[in-house]
């Protein structure tokens, strides 16, 4: 079986080690595109392959129809907008991610951007302090969870909307369950986002919703910005000057808030919540293991484009 890891933006060296024994121990072949700097490169790779891991690679249709033997593709990270489900599916190739691996990471940088909130961005100004505030999680999955947790240890009164998570595991984490997501916001003097983007999400974080958060208010955003109205967001942030957003990966119109709003927002360059040392290897190393157990074994766990 030969496996091929295809990254334009390369694993750590050491990743890519650990990656290669797991794949060595199981008798198989690791094929490496790394840096590559145009798609027909990775659809020529993946011709004599069959598997494939990506990170942010995009494996497209053509990408996807010119694997002639490819039997799996598993994305290192959470999200799988990436990959063109539908045209794996259609080819019977089973596509997977690897839930879990990154949510350390994410979970730090959403706790770091409340901080850099409460101190106003560092600039020297007065600012305030975690302890005592509220905290609302959107989503409890591994991320949300994680945030709950370091939450609480700056002593922080934490809630959370989840109607696909039961109440009751939930409350075990010692934490307040809410019924409605107007409740969450209107809760909430932080929220951390982590809801995916799909045709429900999509837009759905709009003006009526984060106009419920209490005077003072800071939404952070590690999910996806399709999450956010955009037009909505520029909006409250002018009929409320004491609102803050912090997100990882800029909005469409980053360039008004520069504009407008300074001191009220951060944004990162580029999606970097997963991008720690120890993210690499755990995302990495568990892609490997994944399809070394899909072809040992038949183990499809992770699988995201069940039918």
């Amino acid at each position: 079986m030969k496996i091929l890891l295809a990254t334009e933006k390369p694993f750590a060296a050491s990743a890519v080690k650990l990656i290669k024994e797991q794949v060595d121990n199981a008798g198989y072949e690791l094929v490496l595109l790394e840096k590559y700097t145009d798609q027909a490169q990775l659809v020529d790779a993946v011709k004599m392959v069959d598997a494939l891991i990506v990170r942010s690679d995009k494996a497209t249709k053509e990408v996807i129809e010119s694997g002639k033997n490819l039997k799996i593709i598993v994305r290192a990270g959470a999200g799988f907008d990436n990959v063109d489900l539908a045209a794996a599916t259609e080819k019977g190739i089973v596509v997977m991610n690897t839930p879990g691996q990154n949510s350390n990471a994410v979970a730090e940088l959403a706790l770091g951007m409340m901080l850099m909130a409460a101190r106003n961005n560092y600039s020297g100004k007065s600012g305030g302090e975690l302890l005592g505030k509220t905290l609302g999680i959107h989503a409890y999955g591994n991320v949300g969870k994680l945030v709950a947790k370091i939450g609480q240890g700056f002593g922080m009164k934490v809630f959370a909307f989840d109607p696909f998570v039961a109440k009751a595991d939930i409350e075990k984490d010692g934490v307040t369950v809410v019924d409605a997501v107007e409740d969450l916001y209107g809760k909430s003097q932080y929220l951390s986002l982590h809801i995916p983007a799909n045709d429900k999400t999509k837009q759905s974080v709009n003006y009526a919703l984060l106009n419920k958060m209490p005077k003072g208010a800071a939404l952070i955003n590690t999910a996806r910005k399709e999450v956010i109205h955009e037009d909505e967001m520029v909006k409250l942030m002018h009929d409320r000057e004491d609102f803050k957003y912090y997100s990882d990966i800029a909005p469409g119109n980053a360039d008004y808030f520069k504009a407008h709003f300074d001191g009220r927002f951060f944004f990162t360059p580029k999606k970097i919540g997963a991008e720690t040392s120890e993210a690499n290897v755990n995302a990495g190393i568990a892609a490997a293991r994944q399809i070394v157990n899909f072809f040992k074994s038949g183990d499809k766990t992770f699988q995201v484009n069940k039918q």
